[in-house]
């Protein structure tokens, strides 16, 4: 988190110039902020101070260059009398407050009724821990600024809102054996990240298996896979080794990757053998 000059916290993200959708939504809410701030007769010194965030925050937030947090907005709404009419805005500001590509995929994901995911680098993003996907981008060169990381993070971590949908969606993961070895973050992360992939193993809707090192006809060598299937019978799914990286959608194309992914798991573990996997290796870190 970003630190104004005055001491205070910066109450949100800075508009990706890149994301129409979202620069609009930010611009509408901006605006209407200030109109709210000048029917109540404040300054924006005074209002900055009221809801305890510096002068140039404020006039960024108002001319919509940069995204407030949820917590502005109560503030707001409370030191303008607004009765719930400003905090209201959140939900849509919950639609932008993460880079377009994320929103994207948290939008399919959140639409899927089945998903299925090879990951051989490191252990895929809706399984991580905070610390570990921290920790991760923490790796990336070059590197993040603090703003980008909050907020890369930050979305990150509300796809896992996925494991609390009702009806529950039927969610496939295979991971490479090494990706439950190399300690990003540390042992500690590690393990912490290994606990809760424990976790999710053993939720009914979750099928989890490793893969291990030593499997020699391996059809996973293209790289990650992730195949998503909708309730009107749609898909849409990528992969690394197919179609240039490219999400597909076409029956041909998804046939490919599905066949690639039914054949991993068929050489992976079994959801009971990958889970005692996980367990040796608690033994061990």
């Amino acid at each position: 988190m970003s630190v104004d000059s005055d001491g205070t916290e910066e109450p949100g993200w800075d508009v990706d110039p890149e994301d129409e959708q979202g620069a609009a939504v930010v611009a509408a809410l901006g605006r209407q902020l200030k109109a709210w701030r000048e029917a109540a007769g404040m300054r924006v010194a005074d209002f900055g101070a009221r809801i305890q965030y510096g002068e140039d925050q404020v006039r960024k937030v108002e001319a919509g260059k940069r995204i407030p947090r949820p917590e502005y907005l109560d503030r707001a709404d409370e030191v303008l009398g607004a009765a719930g009419k400003i905090s209201a805005m959140r939900t849509d500001l919950e639609q932008v407050r993460y880079p377009k590509r994320v929103r994207a995929l948290a939008k399919m994901e959140a639409q899927a009724v089945e998903i299925g995911v090879y990951n051989n680098h490191n252990i895929h993003g809706l399984l991580q821990t905070e610390e570990y996907a921290s920790s991760l981008f923490a790796m990336r060169r070059p590197t993040y600024s603090p703003d980008e990381m909050e907020r890369i993070l930050a979305a990150r971590m509300a796809r896992r809102s996925i494991f609390d949908r009702s009806p529950a969606p039927t969610l496939s993961f295979v991971q490479e054996a090494v990706t439950l070895r190399r300690p990003i973050g540390g042992t500690m992360v590690l393990r912490r990240q290994l606990e809760r992939l424990l976790e999710v193993a053993q939720l009914p809707n979750v099928d989890f298996q490793v893969m291990p090192t030593d499997v020699e006809d391996h059809a996973g060598m293209g790289g990650l896979i992730e195949v998503l299937k909708f309730e009107d019978g749609s898909a849409v799914g990528r992969s690394d080794g197919a179609f240039f990286g490219r999400p597909v959608s076409d029956p041909k194309q998804l046939r490919i990757l599905e066949l690639r992914y039914g054949i991993i798991r068929a050489q992976a573990l079994t959801p009971p053998k990958s889970r005692a996997f996980i367990e040796e290796l608690l033994g061990e870190t």
